[in-house]
């Protein structure tokens, strides 16, 4: 794999945790990210293989006719988010943990025998839109910071306040007026479009798409990145995306020692650090360190 190659990969990794990530802010353990993400991909694939107006003159996928896939993407996966995120986040812990992922798994399967989707096989030869990874890459990369720029501006704005009281205690959340129902759905939904916008630079990048790039095992790797570097403020999962992501092709040198020693950082990483890598505290005491003269 290029560099190129990998810090999309990264980019990818990243984007899917903060997926996971807005609905921790509110104490909610989805893992339902995978499922929107392969949406954001199937729209993607489906209109660019099947919708022969957006291939352009031929000389290349236009970039607007992929502005229009992302367009499209977002309202399909906020919708869905709505429909299922009133009855579904009435769970909580493992019961919601466990409801997403059966969400996940009916997509998977449905999408397993669907026509339309390709069944097993899935949708191949899907157009590209950039010559290299480099143009991947660096639309991730945007895509990633104004991602990360919105999870910035929520620590500072109401919403945000709110999710981070209901994730300390809801009861006393809901005394204070906060009405947490409809919090955790916003946030529910953000994070459906976060991961189906990602779905799309993804399909066009892997040039398939098919119903096994989300699966109970997406679901346990997202959630992973997230354990690993930490839910509390939103620099943690987007540290531990691109760590665990870049990981195993950092390794590749070791040879078949790669997987074990994989296996022992994403063991050692919660004993270590439980909160994870990054915590305000953690921060706090860095910026600290900086100032002094």
């Amino acid at each position: 794999m290029s560099d190129l190659s990998l810090l999309v990969q990264m980019g990818f990794g990243a984007l899917l945790a903060l997926s996971v990530y807005l609905p921790l802010r509110c104490g909610q353990l989805s893992l339902a990210t995978p499922g929107f993400y392969v949406i954001g991909g199937y729209v993607a694939a489906l209109l660019s293989t099947r919708w022969p107006a957006l291939s352009g003159d031929g000389a290349g996928y236009p970039l607007t006719s992929l502005a229009l896939e992302l367009v499209v993407a977002a309202p399909v996966a906020a919708a869905v988010a709505l429909v299922l995120g009133r009855p579904v986040l009435q769970l909580r812990g493992i019961y919601l943990a466990i409801a997403t992922i059966a969400l996940v798994e009916i997509l998977r399967v449905l999408n397993l025998n669907l026509a339309w989707s390709g069944g097993a096989v899935g949708i191949f030869g899907i157009p590209q839109p950039f010559a290299g990874p480099g143009g991947y890459a660096l639309a991730t990369w945007v895509l990633l910071a104004l991602v990360c720029w919105l999870c910035a501006r929520l620590e500072a704005m109401r919403l945000g306040r709110a999710m981070a009281a209901i994730r300390d205690d809801e009861l006393a959340a809901r005394c204070m007026g906060i009405p947490s129902a409809d919090v955790k759905l916003t946030a529910f939904v953000i994070s459906a479009v976060i991961a189906a916008l990602t779905g799309v630079l993804a399909a066009h990048f892997l040039n398939t798409w098919n119903a096994r790039q989300g699966g109970f095992d997406a679901s346990i790797t997202t959630l992973a990145f997230v354990v690993f570097g930490g839910s509390r403020i939103w620099l943690g999962p987007v540290l531990g995306g691109l760590v665990i992501t870049a990981l195993p092709e950092l390794l590749r040198p070791v040879g078949d020692l790669r997987l074990i020693l994989f296996g022992l950082v994403i063991l050692l990483g919660p004993i270590l650090f439980p909160q994870g890598l990054i915590t305000p505290e953690r921060l706090a005491r860095l910026q600290q360190t900086l100032r002094r003269p």
